[in-house]
């Protein structure tokens, strides 16, 4: 009996030596952790700063993928007003036409960048699907953010929770806003060109009732 108390006591002293020397998993969870708040040197910054740039301007665009058979854009006279830039916020009302119903809204957040469609009637007021989008799960590039779709949408929108939308912006270059769905063909790409502005048109839809 003593030899298996011995023994026990052994074997705890020895599981509690190996327990110590062995990192807890909150100690190896805070050496791996990253700190994904956005550095003024990050890309997501440098991607920020090169939109904010163009604040004010209207450029005019054309489909580029996806275009094929469309009948909402075809025809249609594309143009992007960066219209409102705050310091965390950006809206970059998108014109279709006479359509002035799209208004796209990206959010400058601590550890990521987030783009929401606001959609509207002409009275203002907003349409049954809007405010669905996504943001960022890493720094992306300074040139490319990438927005896979989140959980807002997904409760909205089912079909939508394979939806990865992202932008691309070249300075003095391009702008392109991308669509495309995982693990389908469907791709939509809108392109504008940097290189010239346009005239910039009147004031989206609703745009007297939400504050800029």
């Amino acid at each position: 009996m003593k030899l298996i108390i011995s023994a026990l006591v052994c074997f705890t002293l020895f599981f509690q030596i190996i327990s110590c020397n062995q990192p807890s998993q909150n100690a190896v969870y805070q050496e791996v952790k990253t700190d994904l708040t956005p550095q003024r040197d990050s890309t997501q910054y440098v991607f920020w700063k090169n939109l904010k740039e163009i604040c004010g301007n209207s450029y005019e665009g054309k489909i580029t993928a996806g275009g094929e058979n469309d009948t909402m854009f075809a025809g249609k006279r594309l143009v992007m007003h960066v219209r409102s830039c705050k310091e965390s916020q950006i809206k970059i009302p998108f014109f279709v036409g006479q359509d002035s119903s799209r208004t796209w809204v990206l959010n400058l957040r601590n550890d990521n960048l987030q783009l929401k469609h606001d959609h509207r009637y002409s009275t203002g007021r907003p349409e049954e699907l809007t405010m669905y989008g996504g943001h960022t799960l890493n720094f992306g590039a300074s040139t490319r953010q990438i927005f896979p779709a989140d959980q807002q949408t997904a409760d909205m929108l089912p079909p939508a929770i394979g939806n990865v939308w992202w932008i691309d912006l070249v300075p003095n270059k391009y702008f392109s806003y991308n669509l495309r769905r995982v693990n389908t063909d469907r791709v939509f790409t809108v392109t504008f060109d940097l290189t010239q502005t346009v005239q910039n048109p009147g004031k989206p839809w609703g745009w007297d009732f939400v504050i800029d």
